[in-house]
């Protein structure tokens, strides 16, 4: 079971930003969406370029290589060229933290 990664303090993570973590290997973008915490795998499925980067518009997020877009909240592809959904993850707020882990490998 994977642990729980503290990703920045509430405050540090205002709504319209995002901040990428290290979460057992794997890199996490969390973005803040006015308020509604969001996990996914910074990795674009089609060409494995990262995501954070790029452009949120709403609640997705559009890969600044070759615009595909994902919705932040569920994963799903929204536009091609990717068509395999992001990967997400869970988050929770305790103490004061966002923090988030990997439950794929439960």
């Amino acid at each position: 079971m994977a642990d729980w990664v503290k990703v920045a303090r509430i405050e540090a993570l205002p709504p319209g930003s995002r901040r990428v973590v290290d979460v057992d290997g794997v890199a996490v973008a969390v973005f803040n969406l006015d308020g509604d915490y969001c996990a996914i795998e910074d990795a674009c499925t089609h060409d494995g370029g990262e995501l954070a980067s790029g452009e949120v518009r709403g609640d997705e997020i559009v890969c600044p290589r070759h615009g595909a877009r994902f919705n932040l909240r569920t994963g799903a592809v929204t536009a091609p060229p990717a068509y395999c959904a992001v990967a997400t993850f869970p988050l929770r707020i305790v103490a004061g933290w966002v923090e988030v882990r990997d439950n794929r490998w439960d």
